[in-house]
């Protein structure tokens, strides 16, 4: 994927690239050189705190991360469960 430097030294990092990783918006990243190329790498934050609550709409229990959690794809989700037990 490709991006480009703005006149501010700003650039975007593709949605998929975000998704994948997990970032939003005012998320930490530590930058570094490493053999010529930068290096971006999200600082992880503490565990998130895990909650089973009521959905409002079906009235069934579901798990949530809180409003900062990140969103994940139907693919995503689809992996992490063929790797459950």
């Amino acid at each position: 994927m490709q991006t480009r430097v703005s006149t501010k030294g700003q650039i975007v990092l593709p949605g998929p690239l975000r998704r994948k990783l997990g970032i939003r918006a005012g998320d930490p990243l530590d930058a570094s050189i490493e053999s010529g190329r930068i290096v971006l790498t999200p600082q992880r934050q503490g565990k998130r705190e895990l909650k089973i609550i009521t959905d409002p709409i079906t009235g069934l229990p579901v798990l949530t991360a809180g409003p900062d959690a990140p969103i994940l794809t139907s693919e995503q989700v689809a992996e992490m469960l063929a790797d459950f037990p």
